[in-house]
């Protein structure tokens, strides 16, 4: 069925054009009985205003976009997105502004999709995740002038609004954590290198080691899978001189490793403990229950719309919103380090 048009609702009602596009814009000319049957019309036919009429005439989208550059069988198991996408999604659906969301394969194309969707119009503004440590969207977004909020932080997002979290206060408090315990060689087995909240988690560690006169730290990067999470895990566990601690960037890796310290007879936390970077209903329901660093996701998501709203409403003033550092929730996964692994 072809698209219902401006010329069409005209017919039907009887009226011209022009008085179609005044009701319909809200402008003033036509009485308003007429005004609310070209609505009624334009509602019974599924009228929409078509993209690249709404950006000529300044019309706003009332839409948001968001794409991931991320397998999206990964993302389907991460707890932490579903949360932060409920959250952001809540917190938008208050204004009546949709989410446009899209997985694509690489940041190629992540950034052709900024480009297409700024040029029709489809969204009034972006959010970007997985901040990397040299990030060419950044640079695209700012040519492309659409109100743009980055979740991570801080720095490395020029002139764009950010939202985030300080990744290396928290992994200071899981170190300091540990070494109270009595753990001396710590391991984290982190995501992507190139992002940039893996190199501030990796670094924090790297700095514990020397502040706390820790014996070794190791940090190896995955793709955040429940597989790669497993193999490191593995390859942790065979050394010599084994780490008594890990530390994983994600709850779905934490939960691999576990699985993985099970059948190598490596008891937790006897033998081994285990920290996960993210809180969720895994970590809590896991035997023994997870350690991990807690935050409420879902309002990490509602405050990130609230930022990307404000900065639809006032573009030219920039946005950098820390929020609350994750906090450790001590479970059965943590203890000192059996007498056996001691240096």
């Amino acid at each position: 069925m072809a698209r219902p048009t401006i010329a069409d609702i005209a017919e039907r009602v009887g009226v011209s054009k022009g008085a179609v596009s005044f009701a319909l814009n809200g402008r003033p000319g036509v009485a308003e009985a007429t005004r609310a049957r070209i609505l009624q019309v334009a509602k019974e036919m599924n009228w929409r205003p078509h993209s690249a009429a709404r950006a000529l005439g300044g019309a706003r989208a009332d839409a948001v976009g968001l794409v991931i550059a991320r397998p999206a069988s990964t993302l389907g198991v991460e707890p932490f997105f579903a949360q932060l996408l409920s959250g952001l999604q809540a917190g938008l659906s208050r204004q009546s502004v949709a989410m446009h969301l899209m997985i694509v394969e690489d940041v190629e194309a992540e950034t052709e999709v900024y480009r297409d969707w700024a040029s029709a119009h489809r969204v009034d503004g972006f959010i970007i995740v997985d901040l990397k440590v040299r990030d060419p969207r950044i640079e695209v977004l700012e040519e492309l002038g659409v109100p743009s909020v980055v979740l991570g932080g801080p720095g490395r997002h020029g002139s764009l609004s950010s939202v985030w979290a300080d990744d290396r206060e928290a992994m200071l408090s899981v170190a300091d954590y540990l070494a109270a315990l009595g753990h001396r060689r710590l391991a984290h087995v982190a995501g992507l290198p190139e992002f940039h909240h893996t190199q501030r988690r990796m670094r924090a560690l790297r700095d514990s080691s020397r502040r706390l006169g820790l014996a070794e730290t190791v940090s190896t990067t995955t793709d955040f899978s429940d597989a790669e999470g497993a193999a490191a895990t593995r390859a942790l566990l065979s050394r010599a001189r084994r780490p008594t601690a890990i530390v994983y960037d994600s709850d779905v890796m934490a939960l691999a490793g576990l699985g993985v310290a099970g059948e190598m007879g490596v008891r937790v936390p006897d033998e081994l403990s285990i920290v996960a970077f993210d809180d969720s209903v895994l970590t809590r329901i896991a035997h023994p229950a997870i350690t991990a660093l807690s935050r409420d996701t879902f309002a990490y998501g509602r405050r990130l719309a609230e930022v990307m709203l404000a900065l639809i409403e006032e573009p030219e003033r920039r946005r950098d919103v820390k929020t609350a550092t994750p906090r450790l929730v001590v479970r059965e996964s943590t203890a000192p380090p059996g007498a056996w692994q001691g240096d």
